[in-house]
């Protein structure tokens, strides 16, 4: 209708040069409309098919790349408690499955998103005390356990635990999500767990680099523990047989830069495809 109405106009009115120059805005004209015609296009299909993220599920560029060890838990649903977890070693450019996968148990009202290694992901975030395991990309911390050092042959550094030691709850506390000796620490905190348990859950356990540095009111005191029995919800640890998690005790190694990856199926299909995981 441009051009027609511009055709009109130049066989109707003017000399030779006007109309040339007439022309060539027109045309112009007709250029920048088409750029702005396009330009909106593309950005409403992307804004259509979720291509323009206010969260990016990724981890930082190279996370994985030093990376020789995967502790894969993944749950059916985000309110599950039971959950599986496998284990898998990197041999060249490979992964390869070591063993069989197992049953675990989660927190009793499932997961929510935790800070670790994972960019913000929307969603139902981890907070202290809401009884959800974190979901997410996590490194693993120092090994723990009743027995005295002089027994255990992990790779990973090892503390036993004694009477005294406690993990601080407490989000105002300068020690808040870490393990202490309550008798050589300044008391600064009003809620913490004791580590020496009589149930002996924390008979064996490994501590889940979460929420580290520590923010407030994240969450705290993550650990993989041997579990009361199967489908019996944690407080937002990770659970299984003893016998199982003496096995991966002893197979996780620091010098492989293990890690564990934990979320939904669903959530882990995402990271398995951009990142060729097993």
């Amino acid at each position: 209708m441009v051009l027609l109405n511009a055709a009109n106009v130049i066989n109707m009115h003017g000399t030779f040069r006007e109309n040339v120059f007439l022309c060539i805005y027109v045309l112009n004209t007709v250029v920048m409309c088409m750029k702005y015609y396009w330009s909106f296009s593309i950005i409403s299909l992307f804004l259509l098919t979720g291509g323009f993220q206010l969260y990016e599920i990724a981890p930082p560029s190279g996370v994985f790349d030093d990376c020789r060890q995967l502790v894969i838990v993944t749950s059916p649903r985000a309110g599950s408690v039971r959950a599986t977890l496998s284990k898998y070693e990197k041999r060249g450019k490979s992964w390869k499955k070591v063993g069989p996968s197992i049953p675990v148990n989660l927190g009793r009202k499932g997961l929510a998103w935790g800070r670790g290694l994972h960019s913000a992901k929307p969603g139902v975030q981890k907070k202290e005390g809401d009884q959800k395991s974190p979901a997410g990309l996590f490194r693993f911390g120092t090994a723990f356990g009743y027995a005295p050092a002089s027994e255990v042959s992990f790779k990973l550094p090892y503390v036993p635990i004694t009477e005294s030691q406690i993990c601080v709850e407490d989000s105002e506390s300068a020690y808040y999500n870490q393990i202490v000796d309550a008798a050589l620490t300044d008391k600064d905190w009003d809620a913490r767990e004791s580590m020496m348990r009589q149930d002996e859950q924390y008979k064996w356990g490994i501590f889940v680099k979460h929420n580290l540095p520590a923010e407030p009111e994240g969450g705290s005191c993550i650990f993989f523990h041997i579990w009361r029995k199967e489908g019996s919800g944690t407080l937002g640890c990770t659970a299984m047989t003893e016998e199982n998690l003496l096995e991966l005790m002893h197979w996780l190694d620091p010098d492989k830069k293990p890690m564990l990856v934990q979320m939904t199926k669903q959530d882990y299909e995402g990271y398995r495809k951009k990142f060729r995981l097993p």
